[in-house]
Protein backbone atom coordinates (compact mmCIF):
# COMPACT_ATOMS: atom_id res chain seq x y z
CA UNK A 1 0.00 0.00 0.00
CA UNK A 2 1.33 3.41 -0.75
CA UNK A 3 2.07 6.37 2.00
CA UNK A 4 -0.86 8.30 0.48
CA UNK A 5 -3.51 5.45 1.25
CA UNK A 6 -1.77 4.65 4.53
CA UNK A 7 -4.19 4.56 7.51
CA UNK A 8 -3.63 7.46 9.61
CA UNK A 9 -2.73 7.85 13.13
CA UNK A 10 -6.12 9.07 13.93
CA UNK A 11 -8.20 5.90 11.87
CA UNK A 12 -5.78 3.78 14.34
CA UNK A 13 -7.04 5.29 17.38
CA UNK A 14 -10.63 5.09 16.35
CA UNK A 15 -10.50 1.40 15.50
CA UNK A 16 -8.96 1.38 18.64
CA UNK A 17 -11.08 2.90 21.05
CA UNK A 18 -14.31 1.04 19.01
CA UNK A 19 -12.73 -2.05 19.93
CA UNK A 20 -12.68 -0.95 23.91
CA UNK A 21 -16.47 0.07 23.15
CA UNK A 22 -17.00 -3.63 21.52
CA UNK A 23 -15.34 -5.35 24.79
CA UNK A 24 -17.28 -3.19 27.35
CA UNK A 25 -20.35 -3.87 25.24
CA UNK A 26 -19.87 -7.73 25.45
CA UNK A 27 -19.12 -8.22 29.17
CA UNK A 28 -21.91 -6.35 29.51
CA UNK A 29 -23.83 -8.79 27.40
CA UNK A 30 -22.35 -11.85 29.02
CA UNK A 31 -23.10 -10.54 32.37
CA UNK A 32 -26.89 -10.10 31.24
CA UNK A 33 -27.50 -13.72 29.32
CA UNK A 34 -30.11 -15.39 30.52
CA UNK A 35 -28.77 -18.98 29.38
CA UNK A 36 -25.47 -20.22 27.03
CA UNK A 37 -26.95 -19.52 24.18
CA UNK A 38 -27.88 -15.74 24.67
CA UNK A 39 -28.59 -13.98 21.31
CA UNK A 40 -27.44 -10.79 22.94
CA UNK A 41 -23.83 -12.83 23.59
CA UNK A 42 -23.32 -14.04 20.46
CA UNK A 43 -24.32 -10.50 18.73
CA UNK A 44 -21.72 -8.87 21.10
CA UNK A 45 -19.03 -11.24 20.67
CA UNK A 46 -19.54 -10.78 16.21
CA UNK A 47 -19.45 -6.81 17.04
CA UNK A 48 -16.27 -7.56 18.91
CA UNK A 49 -14.59 -9.63 16.46
CA UNK A 50 -15.51 -6.97 13.69
CA UNK A 51 -14.08 -4.39 15.65
CA UNK A 52 -10.81 -6.15 16.52
CA UNK A 53 -10.21 -7.34 13.00
CA UNK A 54 -10.72 -3.66 11.68
CA UNK A 55 -8.15 -2.56 14.50
CA UNK A 56 -6.25 -5.43 13.30
CA UNK A 57 -5.79 -4.21 9.62
CA UNK A 58 -5.26 -0.41 10.76
CA UNK A 59 -2.44 -1.01 13.01
CA UNK A 60 -0.52 -3.64 10.76
CA UNK A 61 -1.30 -0.84 8.06
CA UNK A 62 0.15 2.16 9.77
CA UNK A 63 2.75 0.69 11.89
CA UNK A 64 3.31 -3.19 10.98
CA UNK A 65 2.56 -4.53 13.97
CA UNK A 66 0.00 -6.83 14.80
CA UNK A 67 -2.43 -7.36 18.26
CA UNK A 68 -1.46 -10.40 20.23
CA UNK A 69 -4.66 -12.72 20.52
CA UNK A 70 -7.03 -13.93 17.59
CA UNK A 71 -10.88 -13.83 18.06
CA UNK A 72 -12.21 -17.08 15.73
CA UNK A 73 -14.23 -15.47 12.62
CA UNK A 74 -17.96 -15.74 13.36
CA UNK A 75 -18.32 -18.69 10.62
CA UNK A 76 -16.70 -20.97 13.11
CA UNK A 77 -19.65 -21.05 15.46
CA UNK A 78 -23.02 -22.09 15.46
CA UNK A 79 -25.63 -19.44 14.97
CA UNK A 80 -27.95 -18.54 17.95
CA UNK A 81 -30.04 -20.98 19.55
CA UNK A 82 -33.56 -20.67 18.09
CA UNK A 83 -35.41 -23.86 18.54
CA UNK A 84 -38.13 -23.98 21.47
CA UNK A 85 -37.44 -23.27 24.66
CA UNK A 86 -39.00 -26.13 26.55
CA UNK A 87 -38.23 -28.89 23.49
CA UNK A 88 -40.55 -32.18 23.55
CA UNK A 89 -37.84 -34.15 21.33
CA UNK A 90 -34.74 -34.28 20.38
CA UNK A 91 -32.22 -36.04 18.29
CA UNK A 92 -28.85 -37.08 18.42
CA UNK A 93 -26.85 -36.69 15.57
CA UNK A 94 -23.71 -38.64 15.14
CA UNK A 95 -20.66 -38.99 12.96
CA UNK A 96 -17.72 -41.50 13.85
CA UNK A 97 -14.88 -41.60 10.45
CA UNK A 98 -12.57 -44.76 11.54
CA UNK A 99 -9.49 -45.93 8.64
CA UNK A 100 -9.33 -49.73 8.37
CA UNK A 101 -5.54 -49.64 9.29
CA UNK A 102 -5.20 -53.54 9.86
CA UNK A 103 -7.66 -55.44 7.81
CA UNK A 104 -6.30 -58.53 8.89
CA UNK A 105 -7.32 -58.20 12.10
CA UNK A 106 -10.72 -57.07 10.49
CA UNK A 107 -11.42 -59.79 9.07
CA UNK A 108 -10.18 -62.62 11.26
CA UNK A 109 -12.97 -60.53 14.39
CA UNK A 110 -15.42 -61.20 11.66
CA UNK A 111 -14.69 -64.86 11.19
CA UNK A 112 -15.28 -65.39 15.16
CA UNK A 113 -18.79 -63.68 15.09
CA UNK A 114 -19.42 -65.67 11.63
CA UNK A 115 -18.13 -68.77 13.37
CA UNK A 116 -20.35 -68.10 16.61
CA UNK A 117 -23.19 -67.64 15.07
CA UNK A 118 -23.12 -70.69 12.95
CA UNK A 119 -24.21 -69.85 9.74
CA UNK A 120 -24.76 -71.85 6.38
CA UNK A 121 -23.72 -70.39 3.53
CA UNK A 122 -20.94 -68.18 1.58
CA UNK A 123 -19.42 -66.27 4.04
CA UNK A 124 -19.77 -62.41 4.31
CA UNK A 125 -16.00 -62.25 6.54
CA UNK A 126 -13.93 -62.85 3.26
CA UNK A 127 -14.62 -59.03 2.14
CA UNK A 128 -13.64 -56.02 4.24
CA UNK A 129 -17.28 -54.68 3.25
CA UNK A 130 -18.52 -57.78 4.35
CA UNK A 131 -16.56 -57.82 7.45
CA UNK A 132 -17.66 -54.32 8.76
CA UNK A 133 -21.19 -55.22 7.87
CA UNK A 134 -20.90 -58.15 10.21
CA UNK A 135 -19.17 -55.92 13.11
CA UNK A 136 -21.70 -53.34 13.15
CA UNK A 137 -24.43 -55.82 12.96
CA UNK A 138 -22.73 -57.33 16.21
CA UNK A 139 -21.53 -54.87 18.17
CA UNK A 140 -23.15 -51.11 18.99
CA UNK A 141 -21.41 -48.04 18.03
CA UNK A 142 -19.93 -46.83 21.14
CA UNK A 143 -18.59 -50.58 21.97
CA UNK A 144 -16.94 -50.36 18.30
CA UNK A 145 -15.64 -46.73 19.43
CA UNK A 146 -14.29 -47.98 22.60
CA UNK A 147 -12.40 -51.20 21.26
CA UNK A 148 -11.66 -50.04 17.73
CA UNK A 149 -8.20 -51.15 18.29
CA UNK A 150 -9.48 -54.69 18.66
CA UNK A 151 -11.41 -54.29 15.29
CA UNK A 152 -8.47 -53.30 13.24
CA UNK A 153 -9.82 -49.42 12.65
CA UNK A 154 -8.13 -46.31 13.50
CA UNK A 155 -10.26 -43.63 14.77
CA UNK A 156 -10.65 -40.23 13.06
CA UNK A 157 -12.72 -36.97 13.58
CA UNK A 158 -15.93 -37.70 15.37
CA UNK A 159 -18.48 -35.17 15.96
CA UNK A 160 -22.10 -35.16 17.94
CA UNK A 161 -24.60 -32.93 17.82
CA UNK A 162 -27.99 -32.65 19.95
CA UNK A 163 -30.83 -30.65 18.27
CA UNK A 164 -34.28 -30.13 19.75
CA UNK A 165 -37.60 -29.84 18.69
CA UNK A 166 -41.14 -29.46 19.18
CA UNK A 167 -42.80 -32.74 18.77
CA UNK A 168 -41.09 -35.78 17.57
CA UNK A 169 -40.71 -36.88 14.08
CA UNK A 170 -43.03 -39.46 13.07
CA UNK A 171 -41.84 -43.27 12.31
CA UNK A 172 -40.05 -43.67 9.27
CA UNK A 173 -40.10 -39.90 8.64
CA UNK A 174 -36.36 -39.20 7.93
CA UNK A 175 -34.94 -42.41 7.61
CA UNK A 176 -34.33 -42.03 3.86
CA UNK A 177 -32.88 -39.12 4.49
CA UNK A 178 -31.43 -38.99 8.31
CA UNK A 179 -28.99 -36.04 7.59
CA UNK A 180 -30.27 -34.02 5.19
CA UNK A 181 -32.10 -31.43 7.48
CA UNK A 182 -30.62 -30.36 10.33
CA UNK A 183 -31.49 -26.85 11.10
CA UNK A 184 -28.09 -25.58 12.60
CA UNK A 185 -29.94 -23.13 14.76
CA UNK A 186 -31.96 -26.47 16.38
CA UNK A 187 -28.48 -27.34 17.95
CA UNK A 188 -28.61 -26.96 21.84
CA UNK A 189 -25.06 -28.38 21.95
CA UNK A 190 -22.22 -29.96 19.78
CA UNK A 191 -19.39 -32.21 20.61
CA UNK A 192 -16.10 -32.20 18.35
CA UNK A 193 -13.11 -34.64 18.63
CA UNK A 194 -10.55 -33.90 16.34
CA UNK A 195 -6.54 -35.09 15.73
CA UNK A 196 -6.38 -30.54 14.12
CA UNK A 197 -6.88 -29.76 18.24
CA UNK A 198 -3.65 -32.78 19.27
CA UNK A 199 -1.73 -30.63 16.07
CA UNK A 200 -2.48 -27.24 18.00
CA UNK A 201 -1.50 -28.65 21.35
CA UNK A 202 1.58 -30.09 19.66
CA UNK A 203 2.48 -27.05 18.23
CA UNK A 204 2.38 -25.12 21.92
CA UNK A 205 4.65 -27.71 23.15
CA UNK A 206 7.32 -27.29 20.95
CA UNK A 207 7.57 -23.91 21.45
CA UNK A 208 7.83 -24.48 25.02
CA UNK A 209 10.53 -27.37 23.73
CA UNK A 210 12.12 -24.25 22.07
CA UNK A 211 12.14 -22.36 24.93
CA UNK A 212 13.80 -24.79 27.30
CA UNK A 213 16.48 -25.61 24.52
CA UNK A 214 17.29 -21.57 25.02
CA UNK A 215 17.26 -21.92 28.83
CA UNK A 216 19.56 -24.64 29.12
CA UNK A 217 21.96 -23.17 26.39
CA UNK A 218 22.09 -20.16 28.61
CA UNK A 219 22.77 -22.38 31.27
CA UNK A 220 25.63 -24.10 30.31
CA UNK A 221 26.79 -20.32 29.04
CA UNK A 222 26.54 -19.30 32.95
CA UNK A 223 28.38 -22.58 33.90
CA UNK A 224 31.52 -21.80 31.80
CA UNK A 225 31.29 -18.10 33.30
CA UNK A 226 31.86 -20.05 36.32
CA UNK A 227 35.32 -20.79 35.48
CA UNK A 228 36.65 -17.39 35.28
CA UNK A 229 37.95 -15.60 38.20
CA UNK A 230 35.77 -13.52 40.45
CA UNK A 231 36.66 -9.55 40.04
CA UNK A 232 38.00 -7.52 43.02
CA UNK A 233 35.36 -5.68 44.46
CA UNK A 234 37.45 -2.68 45.32
CA UNK A 235 38.47 -2.52 41.98
CA UNK A 236 36.44 0.86 40.58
Amino acid sequence: MSDAAQSTAAEVRAAAEAVKTALDRHLAAVERRSGEDDPAVYEAFNQLAAAAEVYDELLYDRYDEVTPFEIPGAEDALPPYAGPEEPNALSVLIRRDYAVAEPQRLLAQAQRIEAAEGEDGAPASGTVHGALGLLFGEFEPDEIASRHKEFGLEEGDSTLWVTAADEPAEPGEWLEAPFEQVDPQQVVCRFDVSAVFDDEIDDVDEDDEDTDGLEDELDSDLDEDEDLEPLDADRR
